[in-house]
């Protein structure tokens, strides 16, 4: 056993005591030693003028006008061919287009054409016009 001149004896038997006399020794911190950050360190103080402005989380906005998320069902076979559009345009000139992308733009090209939709009945009307009206065009 440890000499009684050796202070740190005494805190490990102490120690030693605690574990049941397994012979478990832990290191001591010398006494009016802290370890680690203070209160001080961790916890940083706000600003009192950037109270009226809450800090804006996530991705920068990408949209220049307002806009409502909204839910469409499309079919597997449709969900993989805009993925595999998107997957083409990527590996050809290496620009990330969604599929929201794909849907938003072909919208805005049938808004903005002189194609009157009016007299469809059904979605198999729709697809045979828009079928004749791009197969005449290609890029």
């Amino acid at each position: 056993m440890a000499s009684q001149s050796d202070p740190s004896s005494d805190a490990r038997g102490a120690v030693s005591e605690c574990f049941g006399g397994s012979g478990i020794h832990m290191a001591m911190r010398p006494p009016g030693k802290r370890i680690g950050k203070t209160g001080e360190e961790i916890f940083v103080p706000h600003e009192a003028g950037n109270t009226d402005k809450p800090k804006k989380r996530g991705r920068r906005p990408s949209h220049t006008e307002h806009w409502t998320k909204v839910t469409v069902v499309l079919f597997d076979r449709q969900i993989v061919f805009l993925d595999r559009l998107g997957a083409d345009i990527r590996a050809a000139s290496g620009v990330a287009i969604s599929r929201a992308h794909v849907i938003r733009a072909l919208i805005d090209a049938l808004s903005e054409s002189d194609l009157d939709l009016t007299g469809t009945r059904s979605e198999a009307d729709l697809k045979a016009i828009l079928t004749a009206r791009l197969g005449r065009y290609r890029v």
